[in-house]
């Protein structure tokens, strides 16, 4: 097969449909997806400057609720600019490369927050069950190694996924029913023997939630044991009271997750803009409520984005 043959077996652009059947509904949309999206940059941007500009909140909790504002805002960027420009522009178009790297940021970097959650959880562990060696176990080179592994496991993870898709001959024409490259809704226009996809993606979103899930699981059962054990009520509360904002962050994330995946099996007749909202859903709600559940509760971010406005009215 000659090069120009090669060259052709994929489109040059996909054409994003936004929300399919919902198209006359785009720019009302649009209001609350801009809406959520602008409070996800704020507060994730505010989140991560108050933590990297003062020295007394470079610890361990605060060191990976940076990581976890940064991926936040790759993770809402990576998508919301073109599902905006298509709701308010009908700017449908998407280079096929551009389609692919999208798609590798999408789910690397979701993969990268269910890792951060995870090391929060670990934290809070350590916090409570061990709280004599906190310092000594979570020490700043090995946040270095969680957060570097975290990357590494999510990169090595997705990497084949744009290169199996590059593979495929697109047959089905180049319309995405979909905001965004999702990779199931690219693999659906692709002909040839697309199983071995299928199966990856299935394995490694399964791998991801279960594998995370259960260890974050196991952190809470030691966690809510040591609780128990505080001789008074008031410290069982003060505890306890210190994993609110994390346990907050983990329903934020996976319960969308949940939903989602128990729509797709429960209501498969359902029309095609319920499971995409939902999806949508998936990706903007956690960046967009996590600054504001650590905002609220956690008192020495509260205390500095306090001071930071009130030094701007003097």
């Amino acid at each position: 097969m000659s090069p120009s043959n090669i060259t052709l077996t994929h489109p040059a652009v996909f054409l994003l449909m936004g929300i399919p059947g919902l198209e006359h509904l785009h720019v009302w949309i649009s209001i609350p997806f801009c809406s959520a999206y602008t409070l996800a940059l704020l507060g994730n941007c505010t989140l991560f400057f108050i933590i990297q500009a003062d020295a007394a909140l470079h610890e361990p909790m605060y060191l990976f609720l940076s990581m976890l504002a940064a991926i936040d805002l790759v993770l809402s960027s990576t998508t919301l600019p073109k599902m905006l420009g298509i709701f308010w522009f009908r700017d449908r178009e998407i280079n096929f490369y551009a389609c692919l790297v999208q798609m590798f940021f999408l789910h690397s970097f979701s993969i990268m927050e269910s890792a951060v959650l995870l090391a929060m959880a670990f934290d809070r562990y350590v916090t409570i069950c061990k709280p004599l060696h906190y310092s000594t176990i979570l020490t700043g080179p090995l946040i270095t190694r969680i957060g570097l592994a975290a990357v590494t496991r999510a990169v090595t993870l997705m990497t084949p996924l744009p290169f199996l898709l590059r593979r495929f001959h697109y047959c089905r024409g180049p319309v995405i029913a979909h905001c965004y490259c999702e990779h199931m809704a690219v693999v659906r226009l692709a002909c040839g023997d697309t199983r071995f996809n299928n199966i990856y993606g299935i394995a490694v979103a399964m791998f991801i939630v279960v594998l995370d899930l259960l260890f974050v699981t196991l952190s809470y059962i030691f966690i809510l044991r040591a609780v128990l054990q505080l001789a008074s009520q008031e410290a069982r509360y003060k505890a306890f009271g210190t994993c609110v904002s994390h346990i907050g962050a983990i329903l934020a994330f996976y319960t969308p997750v949940v939903i989602s995946s128990v729509m797709h099996r429960v209501a498969r007749q359902a029309a095609p803009h319920v499971h995409i909202l939902l999806a949508n859903f998936y990706l903007l709600f956690p960046p967009m409520v996590n600054p504001i559940i650590y905002g609220v509760k956690t008192k020495q971010i509260r205390e500095r984005v306090l001071g930071l406005f009130l030094r701007k009215d003097v």
